[in-house]
């Protein structure tokens, strides 16, 4: 931590204040985070807290740009460490769900149900938040690149879909062909809603004694569907 003291000091007030509503979120839920309760358990006045966070949306956006950039930090430490696209590929799926796992109060802010009245402001969570999409987007499309991307184009791609696509390619500044974009959103969505499904408890409690060898599975079906067999 560096700065000047006034700056360390805040940094560190800061941090105390996520860490605290980290507890709170896990504890009470989102829509019941309280800011009084954060400076009661922090040992200050609540006039204090509100210097540094103003109201009970500030807090939760606080919340979702650090539950954000951990996951982040978590899903690219995977990646780099890992050799080769579907081993990234793998890599990545396995972080996101040993996290959420983890922290599920917190991935349940990120991917759950939205807190009632809470509108995160783009300009703070866009970036943070679109991390782990770009981390896998990256893997894809560097694969494509290498030649080791491969699909068949089994399904048509509707004329606005492809517009859809033709943009995302652009903003993105990918190569990657329209049936294996449209593959990778799919892959996107179920490697969430696999994850989805084993932290709410969707399966119901005895249908998968072992769910982490039915996520193992549902990876390697989603790196095929990705155009990433097995060697």
């Amino acid at each position: 931590m560096s700065g000047t003291p006034r700056e360390r000091a805040r940094e560190q007030t800061l941090q105390d204040i996520t860490r605290i509503g980290r507890e709170q979120l896990a504890s009470v839920g989102g829509a019941a985070l309280s800011l009084r309760a954060v400076a009661r358990d922090l040992g200050v006045v609540s006039s204090a807290v509100y210097r540094y966070v103003k109201s009970r949306d500030e807090l939760l956006t606080l919340l979702v740009v650090d539950g954000y950039n951990e996951l982040g930090d978590a899903v690219e430490a995977a990646v780099v460490s890992a050799a080769g696209p579907r081993e990234q590929f793998l890599a990545l799926g396995r972080a996101v769900r040993e996290w959420a796992l983890r922290e599920p109060a917190r991935y349940g802010l990120l991917f759950g149900s939205p807190v009632p009245g809470y509108h995160a402001p783009g300009e703070q969570t866009t970036t943070p938040g679109t991390r782990v999409i770009n981390a896998l987007v990256g893997i894809f499309d560097n694969a494509f690149r290498a030649g080791k991307l491969e699909a068949d184009a089994a399904a048509p791609i509707d004329e606005r879909l492809a517009a859809d696509l033709e943009r995302v390619r652009a903003e993105l500044g990918l190569t990657t062909p329209d049936h294996l974009l449209a593959r990778g959103v799919l892959v996107w969505s179920a490697l969430f809603g696999a994850v989805n499904f084993e932290v709410f408890g969707q399966y119901g409690a005895d249908t998968f004694t072992a769910p982490g060898a039915l996520f193992e599975h549902h990876l390697a079906v989603l790196a095929e569907t990705a155009g990433l067999p097995a060697a």
